[in-house]
């Protein structure tokens, strides 16, 4: 016997809402695998916080593998080049360029940094913008202004202020960027933009819920694999050639008694360097 139109309407409104409540639910992008049985965590350094305001950001300076790093919002416009110790190299002023929000760092094949102006606590800013640093001294400056493409309101309604961001990476011309979720649920979003000067807007890619706020990231040297930094957890996805970053495998590194972490960046395609809110610098050592 069919249904009736109305029995197929209220059954078509019930496939819907399951639909709906699965995608909410985040079915079907996997679970996190623990590696930390897999990694070896340790102190190496500390920041001297007398003369580095904070560690915000983390980005390779040299073969040699010392650091560049930055403060966070209200501070000086500056970059601090440092060793994995924690010792200052240099300090590299970028005035007239003003710190209204410094969150994260990345760097292109040809070595030129790009500088996050994106925290956006109150998610109301217009001004978003990311600095392109180059030339030899990284003094050369060009700036990607970007909105995102699903802001309609500044600032939301309290349960859609999901328009912070303090994590990003390059990859292939492209910036991707991890929104900090301070509205309702756990929902982490990916936006993508061209790793060009000019006006963009920041594409929304993919998006999951995760219970932690994302603080850093990083894309290992050979591309194949997304770290982003919570609350003393580490979370790494494989990258999946045509898919969307969720899709890949994912795994989560535990690191315990670390404090509130804010930078992170791969030093090989597994080890990775990450700081915290005090400038206590670790290393996350991979050993199958």
């Amino acid at each position: 016997m069919l249904p009736s139109p109305r029995h197929a309407l209220l059954l078509g409104c019930l496939l819907l809402s399951l639909s709906l409540e699965s995608c909410l639910q985040d079915h079907g992008r996997g679970d996190f695998a623990s590696v930390s049985k897999q990694y070896e965590v340790e102190e190496i350094g500390r920041l001297d916080r007398q003369r580095v305001a904070e560690s915000s950001g983390l980005e390779i300076a040299s073969p040699e593998g010392d650091l560049w790093t930055h403060a966070d919002g209200g501070n000086t416009a500056r970059l601090y080049k440092v060793t994995r110790q924690g010792d200052l190299l240099q300090t590299l002023d970028l005035a007239p360029l003003q710190n209204i929000d410094w969150e994260d760092l990345a760097q292109d094949e040809e070595r030129r940094l790009y500088l996050g102006d994106f925290g956006n606590n109150q998610n109301k800013r217009r001004n978003l913008c990311i600095y392109r640093l180059s030339g030899p001294t990284l003094q050369q400056v060009d700036t990607l202004h970007f909105h995102y493409a699903d802001q309609h309101a500044f600032p939301p309604r309290k349960p859609r202020r999901n328009f912070d961001c303090e994590a990003f990476y390059y990859y292939q011309d492209s910036l991707y960027l991890f929104t900090k979720n301070r509205g309702e649920g756990h929902w982490l979003k990916q936006y993508v933009l061209p790793a060009r000067p000019g006006h963009h807007t920041a594409r929304l890619v993919d998006s999951l819920q995760l219970p932690t706020w994302v603080t850093s990231a990083d894309i290992s040297p050979d591309g194949k694999r997304v770290a982003l930094l919570g609350y003393e957890q580490v979370y790494l996805f494989e990258r999946l050639p045509g898919r969307r970053l969720f899709d890949g495998l994912k795994s989560r590194l535990d690191i315990p008694d670390s404090g509130q972490m804010e930078a992170l960046v791969f030093v090989t395609n597994q080890d990775l360097i990450f700081s915290n809110e005090k400038g206590k610098l670790f290393l996350a050592t991979y050993t199958p």
